[in-house]
């Protein structure tokens, strides 16, 4: 576990419960954050939303006042990444909404990220300019052409110091290889390719190569009424650079070796759970389908997100998880309602701690869940502006599901299934995690003594 986290749980104020900031990004559809991802070191953090812009947020160093005081995190820079478009050959509108980010490990004083929407990936090269050159002998400082008949010295141009200015620049545009929208992308260990996956199908490319990819695996079937299932998310390794992992709709997870064949369909494990006749209904196979996946730091293990529950996988045993926990059981008997206003739809995400010791994942009436794996103990705290107070301390939520409740919870028949935490990020080696709840990015840290 990380440092300082026994002690947090023992005074029930656990893990994350230090208000570290709240940005708003606006109160548009546009606004809305649809991913969040930190950087390998978590001196960035990227967000993306529905009107296809990033935002990267820089944390700043620490205080000479302040010098145990950790940095807060100020926006670094804004860009658009992706525009809407229209497919004229299928009549079809493109959203311009980020599905996904990844970063690429910094090689050089320059950043990398990988950002896509449903058709495209594109590779943005993040740097900072300080100087600039002056002294141009075919041009005013101005920037225009001089006349050649004025000029009659020669000079060196010379760099002057200039305010810091953040460029993005796309260095890459992948396109035009999915037919279906891209819900996955992921960076391989080797560094040098990476995975695009849609409903149907999951592509390799190599970062210097944009007109062509390797699809590696097509679930396609020849008439697309034997469909049964569609592709939800896919994962690379964190090590081995030859494995991956993709989820399903049907709730399994195939990890793949694409050392065995040029198309991994078929699958090196598969990873399934009986399903429990007990708790079989109309609604089973809606919520057994696999929102997210993820493979822990130490690559061991697989983690998955269902509607109901997260799920850990040891990569040695495929016939049952080896921990289940209940996100909201609570909503159990609310599925009707669920399904009725399209909630049952929903895809959460789900991630780990840097040292895999403790799992976060979100839910409705903007609470978010975590689960330590060694003691078994579980939490829920929710992020609001009612207590976006910097250094706030969270006080843990609980949800009553009968007729009498307490003074501190909160009735199931109360819950606001707008306001619902799809999307959180965890600092790679900090006790620092960032939640996206709708238009709004809230950023804790832990209790600080």
């Amino acid at each position: 576990m990380l440092p300082g986290i026994g002690t947090l749980i023992q005074d029930m104020l656990w893990c994350f419960c230090q208000m570290k900031g709240t940005i708003e990004f606006g109160s548009t559809e546009a606004d809305i954050i649809s991913t969040v991802e930190f950087n390998h070191t978590g001196e960035l953090l990227a967000t993306g939303d529905k009107g296809g812009r990033v935002v990267i947020f820089q944390r700043e160093q620490e205080s000479k006042n302040q010098v145990h005081r950790r940095g807060e995190y100020n926006v670094y820079s804004t860009f658009q990444s992706h525009e809407p478009e229209f497919d004229y050959l299928k009549s079809l509108e493109i959203e311009e909404k980020i599905n996904k980010i990844r970063w690429l490990p910094q090689q050089n004083a320059a950043y990398f990220l990988l950002s896509t929407n449903d058709k495209t990936v594109k590779l943005w090269k993040v740097s900072e300019r300080d100087k600039r050159p002056e002294g141009y002998n075919l041009k005013d400082e101005e920037g225009r052409l001089r006349d050649p008949s004025t000029i009659t010295t020669l000079r060196v141009p010379v760099l002057r110091p200039m305010d810091l200015m953040v460029e993005a620049t796309p260095r890459r545009v992948f396109a035009n290889a999915h037919t279906y929208h891209i819900n996955s992308i992921s960076v391989n260990s080797d560094y040098e390719t990476y995975m695009s996956a849609d409903d149907l199908r999951i592509n390799l490319w190599n970062f210097e190569i944009t007109n062509q990819s390797f699809n590696i695996v097509d679930i396609k079937p020849a008439n697309m009424e034997e469909l049964t299932e569609v592709i939800t998310a896919a994962e690379f390794h964190p090590h081995h650079c030859n494995t991956f992992v993709y989820s399903s709709s049907k709730g399994t997870i195939r990890l793949c070796d694409m050392r065995t064949s040029a198309l991994c369909d078929r699958h090196t494990k598969f990873f399934e759970e009986p399903e429990d006749p007990s708790n079989r209904s109309f609604f089973s196979e809606i919520i057994s389908s696999i929102s997210d996946v993820k493979f822990s730091h130490s690559g061991r293990y697989i983690m998955t997100r269902d509607y109901l529950t997260v799920k850990v996988w040891d990569l040695n045993m495929e016939n049952r998880p080896i921990e289940t926990y209940q996100v909201h059981d609570y909503l159990r008997s609310k599925l009707c309602s669920l399904y009725e206003n399209d909630c049952i739809f929903d895809k959460f995400e789900c991630v780990w701690n840097g040292s895999d010791s403790v799992i976060m994942t979100g839910s409705y009436n903007n609470f978010f869940r975590m689960f330590d794996r060694n003691t078994k103990r579980d939490v829920t705290l929710e992020a609001s502006r009612e207590n976006s107070k910097p250094r706030a301390i969270l006080k843990p939520r609980k949800v009553c599901v009968g007729g009498k409740r307490r003074k501190d919870e909160i009735s199931v028949d109360s819950l606001d299934f707008s306001k619902k935490i799809l999307h959180t990020a965890w600092h790679p080696s900090e006790n620092i995690i960032a939640v996206a709840a709708t238009n709004n990015l809230y950023i804790f840290q832990d209790k600080v003594n």
